[in-house]
């Protein structure tokens, strides 16, 4: 019986710190995140953990390095957004592209569970299963130079090209330019 009870501890740790700092806005979690919360275990029984956990229903992989926690209740709507913030804290990274154009009426077709951002890391595209894609496409612009064309999405936790902004990156990268709508797109530029 001992034995049981010092079996279920961790998880009982686990699940009162996450308890303790999720929140319907703070609910991605990296694995060092989790780790803090029990450090004292070893880490065959810290990757048991996390699997129970997720058989548990409590926590569910996003990608690599990212974990959500459930019980947190999130908004999924702007997961990615969150996810892409959250993997990339250490990069300039910005809304861009497809996703910052389609957003301003500028594309007419939405990019469903696709999410485009320019980054100073490098290009990748990351599969965040149910949710979808977050594709980084690199960028040597620096903030200081994009300054008056990036405003701070808030809801999204990063920051957002303007129109103009958008339609220089996607020459500039090569992306496909035929669905956009050049009288939208003059209008706003």
């Amino acid at each position: 019986m001992e034995t049981r009870r010092e079996s279920s501890q961790p998880i009982r740790r686990l699940y009162g710190g996450l308890d303790s700092l999720a929140s319907p806005d703070r609910y991605l979690f990296t694995p060092s995140d989790i780790r803090a919360l029990v450090p004292d275990i070893s880490v065959e029984a810290f990757r048991a953990l996390l699997s129970r956990a997720a058989k548990e229903g409590r926590l569910e992989r996003v990608c690599r390095g990212l974990y959500l926690y459930l019980p947190a209740r999130p908004n999924s709507g702007l997961l990615l957004f969150h996810a892409a913030a959250r993997l990339r804290a250490q990069e300039f990274n910005y809304i861009s592209l497809e996703t910052a154009l389609s957003d301003a009426g500028i594309i007419s077709q939405i990019p469903l569970n696709w999410i485009t951002l320019m980054s100073s890391g490098r290009s990748s595209r990351i599969e965040c299963g149910r949710w979808g894609t977050i594709e980084f496409v690199h960028t040597r612009q620096r903030p200081q130079d994009l300054s008056e064309q990036l405003v701070y999405d808030e809801r999204c936790r990063l920051w957002r090209a303007s129109p103009a902004l958008a339609l220089r990156d996607m020459k500039v990268a090569k992306r496909n330019l035929d669905l956009i709508d050049w009288s939208a797109a003059h209008e706003l530029v």
